[in-house]
């Protein structure tokens, strides 16, 4: 069992400098293309921290436990836009514009309620990961073909120029979040099945916060720089890739399958991207009161899936 926690750890920190990498070198491979800074944000930066739970999502699909595969993205979603996201606040404010909010934070509620219809009978099958993944591409066209300016909330992770090394890179972080995520499954499975937990619970606790990771560094890497504007635009994108993308891919190599429980844990991540909404727009930023709010949200739906 020792040995299967340490495998858990060091797939998290595979998963993390994979991550590291992949972010960095597609931001800069992204200037190089002349990409805008919206591109980046919104496209190559969160399709990149997504990239975990990609991983994860897929390879707990192909090996037929689908209830790792759902609740690991609802566990990254309480841990991107709870855990994170309040942590952020405590470092300083997060402005939200108007066209963060009504386009993606929208975008990101409706996604939910795109959720709770397609697994009301406990079920996502084939044609509707199919829609999912239309839909994610919708927007990712919507996006690049938007003229406005939103750079108020768009910045770049990734400083510095392209390089040659920048290539490798990106395939080498790739590589590593790719057997991180097949290791982390099989620990986390082994470490269920020992102690009789529910693969549903370790998907969206464990797995969940460790494929979360990325967006965690790269949330604390924009603080640092006092890019605030790209911590929550990078988890609201990261959210939509996980929603739309990574189930939609999912659901399209085989049908996934979840308990009434977990459909209830659904209804709960709907209710909180409704509230995180309300608090988005209530002053139009969100601060320490909002991020405590975020925080003991988070908490109180993972003692909710637990108990």
């Amino acid at each position: 069992m020792i040995i299967q926690i340490l495998i858990i750890l060091v797939s998290i920190l595979t998963l993390w400098y994979g991550a590291v990498l992949v972010v960095d070198s597609a931001s800069h491979i992204a200037k190089k293309l002349g990409l805008s800074e919206l591109v980046i944000g919104l496209t190559v930066v969160a399709i990149a921290t997504s990239l975990p739970e990609f991983a994860v999502t897929v390879t707990s699909a192909l090996r037929g436990q689908y209830q790792i595969s759902v609740g690991n993205i609802v566990g990254s979603d309480i841990f991107n836009l709870g855990i994170i996201l309040g942590l952020v606040t405590f470092f300083s404010s997060v402005k939200i514009s108007k066209k963060m909010l009504f386009r993606d934070g929208s975008m990101l509620v409706g996604t939910g309620l795109l959720l709770l219809l397609f697994f009301y009978d406990l079920k996502l099958e084939f044609y509707e990961g199919i829609i999912l993944f239309a839909v994610l591409i919708i927007y990712i066209v919507y996006i690049i073909k938007g003229k406005e300016n939103v750079d108020d909330f768009i910045d770049e992770v990734a400083e510095g120029e392209f390089t040659w090394t920048d290539v490798p890179k990106l395939i080498i972080g790739v590589a590593l979040i790719i057997y991180g995520a097949d290791y982390l499954v099989h620990g986390a499975t082994v470490i269920a099945r020992f102690y009789g937990v529910s693969e549903w619970m370790i998907g969206i606790t464990i797995v969940g916060a460790g494929t979360s990771v990325p967006e965690l560094a790269t949330s604390v890497v924009a603080v640092a720089k006092g890019r605030h504007g790209i911590s929550v635009g990078n988890l609201i994108g990261s959210d939509l890739f996980n929603m739309l993308g990574v189930l939609g891919v999912a659901g399209i190599i085989h049908p996934l399958s979840i308990t009434k429980g977990d459909y209830f844990s659904l209804i709960l991540m709907i209710i909180n991207l409704t509230i995180l909404f309300y608090l988005m727009r209530r002053k139009w930023q969100l601060s320490k009161p909002e991020g405590a709010i975020l925080i003991l949200l988070a908490l109180v739906r993972w003692a909710v899936v637990m108990y």
